[in-house]
């Protein structure tokens, strides 16, 4: 069989595979890819005058075997057996078979070295080597991340900042001990505002996606605002959640808040099986340490730790920490919406600086919120109350005079009143 000498071919691999963190299985190939595109490009120029036309498929049944020790490559192709040939890079006729194997029968199979002379072929493949190879290096880059790292999705790993590309961090990644690092994409909306990504400072990041196709740099995407983030950290904080004793229920984030007046906030909701334990002072630890921990790595960030019910009114009464509510009203269980009452003291509490308080409370715990004046709506209700009572009997007198004057006592006039209509939906608007 004929051989395309490459010198030079082991090292080459080893030296590759050392700068590229790949492992020699990974690069070889990548090197066979770079070749069959080398001979692609060879039988293509071969048929540049005939009007021939190669279709995306037409040299999947040619592969390249690499020498490693003969410092070499062949090109071998896969033909099948037939009885009048009508294309020779796919077919191979019965009768040139069975000189070598009488056995051979119609529609078979068989692998035939197609390799072609070393000259012009040699330098052709060469130079396509080059060209493709590092495409079919990153190729393999970044199918060896999406396997080691597909399964790591959603979880927090150890990071450190290598360099700015626009507005993101380009961080480099380790999946384990010993492994080599690869590079993440920590984009702009997924940074903290307190962060201070100086190149080679470490912190701890949430795997948020392993991109899927061909993306330009890097194809795993963390982020630092992510919930999770704070799930995780609370988990190795805390030894009653990891040993399920507590449970975190939900968690509100605004890592970003829209305005820069106002600070990163977080409110995750906690809860216990067990009577005997406090899940929030859990949570919080003694003097604060724990919580204290999780703040620190979040550089500062407020934590609000409240204690989960299945009751509604109790939950968004605690979700309101740290204002003091004097009574939750469920005005349309249904759509989920409800009336808060707090004294005026604690009004600006509740809503929080630019209603970030009332805005984290509503998304951790599913509920369209009104924050009221407790004197105010309590007032409010009085006063329309009284007008209701006066409304319905101004109505009523209103009635009885006309089916005195008109003399009628069916039900269907009084039913038919108009102004009635009018002045609740008046009311309600």
């Amino acid at each position: 069989m004929s051989i395309v000498s490459l010198p030079g071919l082991k090292a080459m691999i080893e030296e590759i595979s050392q700068s590229h963190n790949l492992p020699r299985s990974a690069v070889q190939q990548a090197l066979r890819e770079a070749l069959l595109k080398g001979y692609e490009r060879y039988r293509r120029s071969q048929r540049l005058d005939q009007r021939f036309h190669f279709d995306e498929e037409y040299f999947d049944n040619f592969e390249v075997d690499l020498d490693i020790e003969e410092e070499g490559f062949r090109v071998l192709s896969t033909k099948t057996i037939v009885e009048e040939v009508q294309n020779s890079d796919h077919q191979i006729s019965l009768k040139e078979v069975q000189e070598v194997a009488s056995e051979a029968q119609l529609g078979d199979s068989v692998v035939l070295d197609v390799t072609p002379d070393q000259g012009e072929f040699g330098r052709m493949a060469a130079i396509q080597t080059k060209q493709v190879l590092s495409q079919k290096l990153r190729d393999q880059q970044r199918k060896l991340i999406k396997e080691e790292f597909q399964d790591l999705e959603g979880t927090v790993l150890q990071s450190r900042s290598l360099r700015f590309e626009q507005q993101s961090v380009i961080m480099a990644l380790s999946s384990g001990f010993g492994r080599p690092e690869v590079e993440a994409e920590l984009p702009k909306r997924e940074q903290l505002p307190n962060d201070n990504y100086r190149i080679n400072s470490t912190f701890k990041v949430y795997l948020k996606k392993v991109r899927e196709g061909p993306h330009r740099g890097p194809q795993l995407v963390v982020s630092r605002a992510a919930a999770g983030l704070v799930v995780y950290l609370f988990a190795n904080e805390v030894p009653e959640i990891e040993d399920e004793v507590v449970r975190i229920v939900a968690v509100a984030r605004e890592a970003n808040p829209p305005s820069r007046h106002v600070g990163p906030r977080t409110k995750i909701a906690v809860d216990t099986l067990e009577r005997d334990v406090d899940p929030v002072g859990a949570c919080i630890g003694a003097r604060g340490s724990r919580i204290q921990v999780v703040v620190n790595e979040l550089r500062g960030e407020k934590i609000d730790v409240i204690r989960w019910s299945p009751d509604p009114s109790t939950y968004i009464a605690n979700a309101l920490s740290p204002a003091q509510v004097d009574q939750v009203l469920l005005v349309n269980p249904e759509e989920r919406q409800a009336h808060v009452l707090v004294a005026e003291d604690q009004l600006s509490l509740a809503i929080g600086k630019e209603g970030q308080n009332v805005r984290l409370a509503a998304r951790l715990t599913g509920w369209k919120i009104d924050i009221k004046d407790a004197a105010q709506y309590k007032k409010d209700t009085t006063d329309m109350s009284k007008q209701d009572t006066l409304e319905e009997e101004d109505v009523d007198s209103n009635e009885l005079q006309e089916d005195y004057q008109e003399g009628v006592e069916t039900p269907e006039n009084v039913l038919d009143a108009e102004p009635v209509l009018d002045l609740n939906t008046q009311e309600e608007e």
